[in-house]
């Protein structure tokens, strides 16, 4: 017997569901590039995001669940210890509206093919995952001290987000 792949449970296409498990992965990115932080800052905030994707495998969302599942089986458990390369877009502002994008894109798709409770779970979870990157670490001060926990261009980032995905 061939097993089906998870995404098929759910109705979801092959291309749908790459939109889907990639999203997580490239909010957290974006959160990051949203400021320039400095490497100590960038490894925290990847640190942040990467558990928050992990935590979404415990989700009562079996979709948040499957997606986070797969997540964590391609870049590495942050509870083993493994943690997420870090990714420095050449043009921050270009690779956030594309992220804004493809966020719009996947609010289209769930609202089509899943039902509201999966869809808004979902969406919620990208927002807490943007939330968890940008609170990770300060930006702005001197040598780690003073700055906002989150800068402006942060918040817009995350507000911009969270209003695609009408969450």
């Amino acid at each position: 017997m061939i097993e089906q792949p998870a995404y098929t449970g759910f109705g979801f296409s092959d291309e749908e569901w790459g939109l889907l498990v990639g999203l997580p992965q490239s909010v957290l990115t974006a959160a990051s590039a949203a400021e320039s932080d400095g490497t100590r800052r960038t490894m925290a905030e990847n640190a942040a995001g990467l558990e928050t994707i992990a935590a979404g495998r415990e989700s009562a969302s079996p979709l948040v669940a499957a997606v986070a599942g797969e997540i964590v089986s391609r870049v590495g458990d942050p509870e083993a210890g493994e943690e997420l390369p870090v990714i420095a877009p050449s043009d921050p502002r270009a690779y956030l509206e594309d992220v804004l994008g493809r966020a719009r894109e996947a609010a289209v798709l769930l609202a089509a093919r899943a039902d509201e409770g999966e869809a808004g779970a979902y969406k919620h979870w990208l927002v807490d995952i943007a939330e968890q990157v940008v609170g990770a670490a300060s930006s702005g001060g001197i040598l780690g001290l003073g700055g906002d926990v989150v800068s402006d261009s942060e918040r817009r980032f995350r507000d911009r987000l969270s209003q695609v995905l009408n969450d």
